[in-house]
């Protein structure tokens, strides 16, 4: 697929994510933070992928030289409306970006399950790398609990299905921990660190009616959280720290 054509195709999913991000997803971005930061590196900072800029917010409290890049106009407007002036923007798809600068952090959050060809993407941000530089991958998870228990009602196929929620955000995978360490050892990148954030027994439609209220509260949410870390597979989503490989 052309550039043009698959920037067409993001500009034609930005409405499914609505004017802000429900409750669940944004609550998911600072677990997300809180997941990865013992791997931080100080130095200059890329994020490809900013959405709402719900992350770009977090990223620019972290890191003082924060570079965003994003296809998506609509997207690009509303993060810069929130970020600092200090961080830069570039409208445009990762595979499209040129710079002579390389990065100690790349975060490519909830991003890779929608780019045409996965392990060039990986690569690329690779080569973006510092030699001491982390990349820093989240990833929806195939083996969530809540879609298990998708399975079980017959609701999903099975659980590399996409649902409509997917198909609607452009979605074009979901991954397994397998499948994403692999795809990451094809793109030459050496593995720090894998994980799961958050054990998800509700879908996202799920929690977002209820957060907030007397049967979701902080304490369910940070309780979910600390069993992610004891059960990955089950979690919402999937990480993994990854390094240039030493040749």
């Amino acid at each position: 697929m052309s550039a043009a054509a698959e920037r067409q195709r993001l500009d034609q999913v930005v409405s499914s994510y609505g004017e802000a991000y429900a409750p669940f997803d944004a609550a998911m971005r600072g677990y997300m933070m809180r997941t990865l930061a013992p791997h931080f590196r100080d130095g200059p900072c890329l994020q490809v992928g900013c959405a709402h800029g719900d992350e770009t917010s977090h990223l620019a409290e972290r890191f003082t030289d924060l570079t965003v890049v994003e296809p998506a106009r609509a997207f690009r407007e509303s993060a810069a409306a929130r970020a600092p002036p200090s961080v830069r923007f570039v409208e445009g798809l990762v595979e499209d970006f040129e710079t002579e600068r390389r990065f100690e952090a790349i975060f490519f959050s909830h991003v890779l399950e929608h780019v045409e060809d996965p392990v060039a993407c990986l690569k690329r941000l690779g080569e973006l790398l510092s030699p001491t530089g982390r990349l820093f991958v989240v990833v929806p998870n195939a083996e969530a609990a809540s879609r298990r228990i998708a399975v079980k009602m017959e609701v999903l196929e099975h659980l590399e299905t996409l649902s409509a929620a997917d198909l609607a955000a452009g979605h074009r995978r979901v991954y397994r921990l397998d499948t994403l360490v692999a795809e990451a050892r094809r793109a030459a990148l050496g593995l720090v660190d894998t994980g799961g954030i958050f054990f998800k027994p509700l879908a996202n439609f799920q929690f977002d009616a209820l957060m907030g209220g007397p049967l979701i509260g902080e304490a369910f949410m940070e309780g979910c959280y600390q069993l992610g870390k004891e059960h990955p597979t089950f979690c919402a989503s999937i990480y993994l720290v990854a390094e240039r490989r030493a040749a």
